[in-house]
């Protein structure tokens, strides 16, 4: 490839802090958040022009039960609690007890505004609409974080910083060892639309999108997805709180690109918005009473799955579905283990229980067993402080979100939201407990931690 090159520079430090935190989906404004309340400086970056990743710029509007697998007890508190909270009291929010696929159902526009005002709150000085480019190094160390944004580019110097960009892009730039599964599940462009019926009750399967009139959808997809070019998946959605027609449809399957790459994310995004129009093309086409118009795409495509980062420990498919409980665990998660496939249409679902359920619109659930019957099952799973710490010489990072060192199995229930606002919330205390006693993040106590997460309203078990 030819290349070019570019003229040394350079670059003013436009900030200063104790913790940098690259990305702010709401796993990394719980850890900014969690760390300035205990007292520590902390800047976040964020390349959009508002917080909450995929929750909010990507539309997905359901967090999962706060509750473990049985519906018994409540695993789950700590920023994920409080801010469903802060919604609740402006009708943002909706709640559907004692259901595997969903717990709350979020307006994520209000749910934007409330980030912005926890961010505030704590003090965080915030760049919205800044890009993180490349890592500093000096002396072997990482020292700050080049960034650019529109008043060109500038350096924030920290001392440690949380990488929740998603894809691990801090770490990828640091040439920390990183993985992308052959098996890295498809991504999805949501849309919202209204004329979509009014408020029809959540299935459990996920596959309410019935509400329509004069056609069953599943049916139609199958009948007539070739000609639109739609390709077989998996659809659900939800309503949006206290609206009466507004639904949230995540229907599409964008099997190119992991979100890693250039080139794959630009395919991905255009061909996600072709899906939604095709799918509504093919409603208008073969049920034309519904008045369905197109309110809003995402400002970015729902990557479920990109790259992984290298940890001191990965979490693996058997330590969750055993229950496998971890003298660091800084997060708990019941959510069972859910996987959108690339080599087949529909998901397969792996529950605590035992069960096995394969989901294919348009056919009867397949219901199997991944294991025979027991006694005891285990109620939930722990998320162990190991798999946030990137193997390798730069002792100041750590990492929250999606790109946690899993394995395919593991990664399947972990992903969801309210784990990944939990990993959030741990790293935002591990670097304030590094940053007070002036230790690397792998030399910290995880005791301490997880007393330190509890006092801050945590669920620590």
């Amino acid at each position: 490839m030819e290349s070019i090159r570019e003229p040394a520079r350079s670059v003013p430090v436009i900030h200063e802090a104790d913790i940098c935190v690259l990305g702010g989906s709401c796993t990394g404004v719980f850890a900014a958040v969690r760390a300035a309340r205990l007292g520590a400086k902390v800047v976040i970056v964020e390349k959009q022009n508002a917080f909450g990743g995929v929750a909010a710029s990507g539309l997905v509007n359901i967090w999962h039960s706060l509750l473990d697998a049985e519906f018994n007890r409540q695993i789950i508190a700590g920023l994920t609690q409080e801010t469903v909270e802060r919604l609740r009291r402006r009708d943002a929010v909706g709640e559907e007890s004692r259901n595997h696929s969903v717990g709350y159902v979020l307006n994520t526009e209000e749910l934007k505004i409330e980030l912005d005002e926890l961010a505030a709150e704590a003090g965080i000085k915030i760049y919205l609409h800044t890009l993180f480019v490349c890592p500093h190094i000096q002396d072997g160390e990482l020292r700050a974080a080049i960034v650019e944004n529109k008043s060109g580019r500038g350096a924030i110097r920290a001392k440690l910083f949380i990488d929740a960009t998603g894809d691990g892009d801090l770490c990828v730039g640091l040439g920390i060892d990183h993985r992308i599964s052959p098996a890295h599940q498809p991504s999805t462009t949501c849309a919202k639309i209204s004329g979509w019926g009014e408020n029809g009750a959540f299935r459990e399967d996920g596959l309410n999108v019935e509400d329509l009139s004069g056609i069953d959808l599943s049916a139609a997809l199958r009948k007539y997805g070739e000609f639109f070019r739609i390709p077989e998946g998996f659809g659900w959605g939800r309503h949006v709180p206290n609206s009466r027609d507004v639904y949230m449809y995540a229907g599409t399957r964008v099997y190119d690109g992991s979100g890693a790459d250039a080139d794959g994310l630009t395919s991905a995004e255009i061909e996600g918005r072709r899906q939604v129009r095709a799918i509504m093309d093919l409603i208008r086409k073969h049920a034309p009473t519904n008045r369905l118009s197109l309110v809003s795409l995402p400002s970015y495509i729902g990557t479920r799955e990109s790259r992984h980062i290298d940890c001191l420990y990965r979490f693996t498919g058997e330590d969750m579905l055993t229950g496998k409980a971890f003298d660091d665990a800084i997060a708990n998660g019941s959510y069972r283990v859910d996987i959108h496939h690339r080599d087949k249409p529909g998901l397969t679902l792996k529950y605590l229980n035992g069960e096995e359920v394969y989901l294919r619109p348009g056919y009867p659930k397949a219901v199997t067993r991944w294991r025979e019957p027991t006694t005891v099952n285990p109620a939930f799973y722990q998320i162990p402080y190991r798999s946030m710490l990137p193997v390798g010489p730069y002792r100041n990072v750590i990492i929250a979100g999606r790109m946690l060192d899993f394995d395919d199995l593991a990664f399947g229930g972990a992903r969801v939201m309210v784990n990944m606002n939990q990993t959030g919330e741990a790293a935002g205390v591990a670097a304030y407990l590094a940053l007070s006693e002036a230790r690397p993040f792998d030399r910290i106590s995880a005791e301490r931690l997880r007393r330190k997460l509890k006092e801050g309203g945590s669920i620590v078990l």
